[in-house]
Formats: structure tokens, sequence, C-alpha cells
């Protein structure tokens, strides 16, 4: 069995170089090689001996992703990539203005049924590596000559039902020594996985929180989330002024705008006293549509939820994220594969 090299951070890589007879040093050139070059390829690391290039080539993992197929509509490009098991994952590089935002799948498909979300629909496939998640950045990176100033887990799958590896691959991403981005650019969401996102507060992990809402009640909420029948609303309220506490960084939630399910202006009077003074940020995302009953609201509709949210908030900052690539199916809750 090869072993996945990008699936180690920099110590973890030194104790597997060592043990094969290799010398320290040498993990710390592989290392920067991957992620300070963005190189996988054994040829092009100069420093390196004929001898260990000849060991990571036979017995080593350095590509865990194969583009399949990219799409692109206008600042906005969808990656269609096959792992080492013959899976397709996508991912998704938005450019707007001066900021370059990846989104990263952390699962081939999602085990969750939201209702209103095609990766759902999938089914749950496999957890991705920390390494199949790093490539995704990796590879869009060395293709796309745009800086990238942020970084989702809000591509296919709950990242938290893959805490570890998305946790692993998030550092990876941090680690001054390998990709150094700022804690403050990477952003985890989910869609309320209650234990997962205590152990992320108890953790102390660094990145940015955001929470699948998308109901102001559990009745609303259970009927798009089957997931809220275990965790419901107001225990993730609870929890999330706990982090709030301990974090400058104060928690997103998210509220995908559905026609006439949760986008009345009752429901924004309510989802209004349900966040008073809760110091979070509101994300709402008008729905983009997939292949279910479930609509867009109208602009009227949408906009009449919006005013009144932000005339009787208190406590909390209310925007408005329209997706890029709706066009294409590169929008949020539209990425899905259908795999024979």
């Amino acid at each position: 069995m090869k072993h996945q090299l990008k699936d180690f951070n920099l110590e973890e890589l030194e104790k597997f170089i060592i043990s094969h007879g290799y010398p320290k040093y040498r993990a710390k050139q592989i290392y920067t090689w991957f992620f300070k070059n963005c190189t996988s390829k054994t040829e092009e690391m100069h420093n390196l001996s004929n001898d260990l290039k000849m060991f990571i080539d036979e017995a080593c993992i350095t590509e865990t992703l194969i583009l399949s197929k990219k799409i692109e509509s206008n600042e906005t490009t969808k990656f269609l990539f096959q792992t080492q098991s013959n899976h397709l994952i996508e991912s998704v590089s938005m450019i707007e203005n001066d900021r370059h935002t990846i989104c990263l799948s952390s699962q081939v498909g999602c085990a969750l049924d939201c209702d209103f979300c095609a990766t759902g629909k999938m089914g749950f496939k496999k957890n991705l590596s920390s390494g199949e998640i790093i490539d995704q950045l990796l590879f869009i990176k060395h293709n796309i000559k745009k800086p990238i100033t942020n970084i989702v887990f809000m591509g296919m799958g709950e990242p938290f039902l893959n805490y570890r590896n998305v946790i692993k691959a998030a550092d990876l991403i941090h680690d001054s020594q390998a990709l150094n981005f700022g804690s403050n650019r990477i952003t985890i969401s989910t869609a309320g996985v209650l234990p997962k996102i205590d152990q992320f507060i108890a953790d102390k992990v660094p990145y940015n929180l955001a929470i699948s809402l998308n109901g102001a009640n559990n009745t609303i909420r259970e009927k798009i989330m089957p997931i809220n029948r275990k965790w419901p609303i107001e225990d993730l309220i609870t929890s999330s002024k706990v982090y709030n506490k301990l974090n400058r960084k104060k928690i997103t939630f998210e509220y995908v705008l559905i026609d006439k399910v949760n986008d009345s202006v009752s429901d924004a009077y309510e989802l209004a006293s349900l966040l008073k003074n809760s110091s979070c940020k509101l994300n709402i995302i008008p729905f983009n549509e997939i292949d279910t009953e479930y609509k867009r609201p109208s602009n009227n509709r949408i906009n009449d939820f919006v005013d009144t949210l932000k005339a009787v908030q208190k406590g909390f900052k209310v925007l408005v994220r329209w997706s890029n690539g709706v066009d294409i199916d590169a929008g949020c809750g539209q990425l899905a594969i259908k795999e024979d």
C-alpha cells in the first residue's frame, strides 16, 4: 500500500522519512516543494537525491487527484476531480473584484440529506483524506493566477462528519511553513453537528465557524434539514453563544432563503428574535435551484425579508450573499456528481 505524503504534517513527514533511512532535513525539502512551490512531480524537486526520488515514485502517492473537467462562467470556475478510488468531487474558484474564494469539498456525497441540497441527494460515498482536500487547493492555486484570498469548507459533504481530516487540512493551509494562510481567511461550515461544534470550541480551533441555520424554528428546519431532529435550534444557539464568548471572531449563520418555506415577513421577525444580541453575522443566501420542488423567492419577497430583518435586528449583522456560477451548477447547494 502506497503512502499519501500530503496526509502528513511536517512532523509526521519527518518521522516517515527517518523511518525509511533518509535524513530528517529531506522532509522539509519535500514539504516545501508540495506546499510552497505547488509541485508534486519528483523530477522538479532538483535538491532531492535520485535515490529518494525513486523511493517516493515507487512507494508514495504525491498527487491524490486527477482533473477530469473544468467549466467556466465569467469569473467562476468549477473543477471536477477524480480520486485514486475513482470517485468524483467538485471544487469551485470564485473571483469577485479583489476577492478570490476557493470552495473545498470534504466528502464524496453527504449523509445529511438536506432537502434543498444537491449533494445530499447523492448520499454518502466516502470521507476525503486531508491530502485530497489539500490537493483541490494546490491545483487551483497552481492553475489560476489570481491570488487566493479566502478558503471555505462549503463544498460537497459535511466537514464536521470528517472532522479530523478537515481540521488537519486547515492546519496545513494555515501552517507558515506550508501554505501560510491566515486563520481569519479560512472558514469551516457545518449543518449543525453539535458534538463537533463543541469539540471545535474546546479544541480552540482558530478558524472561522459558520452554521447553516435555514429556519427560524424547529418545525421549518426539520422539514428541510433532518439533522435538526437530533440537534435542534436552541442547542445550536446555546453553543454559538459559548463560541462567541471565547472568540474575537463571531460565528456566522447561513440562511438559505426558499420560496414559501422560510421567506415570509413573519419568518424574518422570528429569526430576528432568535438571533437578538447574539453578535453573530447572518448571511442570507437566495436559494439556487436544483431538481426539486423548491424555488428561489421573487426579488420582492427577498427584499421584504431582508428589509424586515435589517429594520428590527438588534446586535447582529445582516448580509445578502448572491452565489456566483449558478449557470454552471457551481452555486451554494448545487454541487453534485451522478456516478454509475
